[in-house]
């Protein structure tokens, strides 16, 4: 059963996190990021399938609420969770007793919005290039951070918000969530779009549905493109199954999930060797 903890005040600011069975090598982390267009009514029960199927593979499975539109949420303050949240794993009894960490490698996992979060978490947390989370540059981590993510995969992930504000995706889910259009507000699309994040400065995996019509295949495609035109380390996997395959364990899609959280495991291992 996952452990439930809270790294902060709001009802929505907290996280469940799912260990192996004991006795079980742990191979690393992977915080779970939900999706549902940044909009309250949709909750971490989306990846506790997800959370539970990882655990039994021997990954230690966090699975993040935030806060969301409409719920004290949107930005800054979806972002801000997501890289309290991570942080906070630090705090964790199960890692933080004498001689513990949080077992390595950490890798963001997020579906639809979701992978718009771990990835623009990728992005501010290794580059700097924005004000509202942690940063690290090159291998130094910078004091804010305190668990740096080392890859990411994103399911689907909205990695171009003014494309998908273009498009009018669920109903203007883009100007809910930041406030205002791009001509509005210019920079705080620059600091919250993952597209003008590039290069995140670890391994990026991004995954997309061969039949997904709930987002644009040209969104990942897009940010693949400008992070490696950026000098990135992008790659785009299509996997069979519409938008919520990759979250249902059982289905190819999502073992094209647990695949590339394999080649993520190993791009960080890698990467981390110099």
């Amino acid at each position: 059963m996952p452990e439930r903890f809270e790294y902060g005040r709001h009802p929505d600011q907290f996280g469940e996190l799912t260990l192996p069975p004991a006795g079980t090598p742990i191979r690393g982390t992977v915080v779970l990021i939900h999706g549902g267009y940044w909009r309250a009514a949709y909750t971490l029960d989306l990846c506790r399938p997800g959370a539970a199927d990882l655990a039994s593979r021997g990954w230690a499975a966090v699975n993040l609420e935030y806060r969301r539109a409409g719920s004290g949420g949107g930005w800054p303050e979806t972002c801000s969770d997501i890289a309290a949240g991570i942080d906070a794993l630090a705090d964790l009894p199960e890692f933080a007793r004498p001689g513990g960490t949080v077992p390595q490698p950490v890798i963001g996992l997020g579906h639809s919005a979701g992978g718009h979060l771990a990835v623009w978490a990728a992005g501010t947390r290794s580059t700097g290039n924005s004000s509202t989370g942690s940063s690290r540059t090159g291998t130094t981590t910078a004091p804010g951070t305190r668990v740096p993510l080392a890859a990411v995969v994103s399911q689907s992930g909205l990695l171009d918000l003014r494309r998908a504000h273009q498009l009018g995706l669920s109903n203007g889910a883009v100007r809910n969530f930041l406030g205002a259009d791009p001509d509005e507000d210019p920079a705080r699309y620059r600091e919250a779009d993952p597209v003008q994040q590039v290069p995140a400065g670890i391994p990026v995996f991004v995954l997309h549905g061969d039949q997904d019509t709930t987002v644009p295949l040209e969104l990942s495609q897009s940010y693949v493109a400008a992070a490696t035109a950026a000098g990135g380390h992008a790659e785009l996997r299509l996997v069979p199954g519409d938008h919520y395959a990759m979250i249902t364990p059982g289905t190819p899609a999502w073992d094209g999930v647990v695949q590339a959280l394999g080649a993520a495991a190993k791009a960080a291992a890698n990467a981390a060797a110099g």
